[in-house]
């Protein structure tokens, strides 16, 4: 089992920056993916980026590709997503997910979820 805790979410306004964090438990961290997924208000959840467990492979979403920057931290098991020149559009709930394979670019690829973050971009 691994649980995922997200935080660092908030209220900015365009052309700002957040840093998310996603905390996981359990020893096994090292040897998962990890992706960041967003759902903003009457969409589906969408992929927004994903890191193989080494970090050797990171892959983006068009839509924040230059924007975003995932990393992780192993010794701290803990994944972050940078996101600068944040724009409305942006707005939405983060989710950290784990997946044992991967990084997937789809969410039934993952394994597990944490609760997410809300993230809102004011215009």
């Amino acid at each position: 089992q691994v649980q995922l805790v997200e935080s660092g979410g908030g209220l900015v306004q365009a052309g700002g920056s957040l840093r998310l964090s996603c905390v996981a438990s359990g020893r096994t961290f090292s040897t998962y993916a990890m992706g960041w997924f967003r759902q903003a208000p009457g969409k589906e959840r969408e992929f927004v980026g994903g890191i193989s467990w080494g970090g050797g492979t990171i892959n983006y979403a068009d839509s924040v590709r230059g924007r975003f920057t995932i990393s992780r931290d192993n010794a701290k098991n803990t994944v972050y997503l940078q996101m600068n020149s944040l724009k409305p559009e942006d707005t939405a709930v983060y989710y950290c997910a784990a997946d044992k394979l991967g990084p997937g670019f789809r969410d039934r690829e993952y394994d597990y979820w944490g609760q997410g973050t809300q993230v809102t971009v004011s215009s």
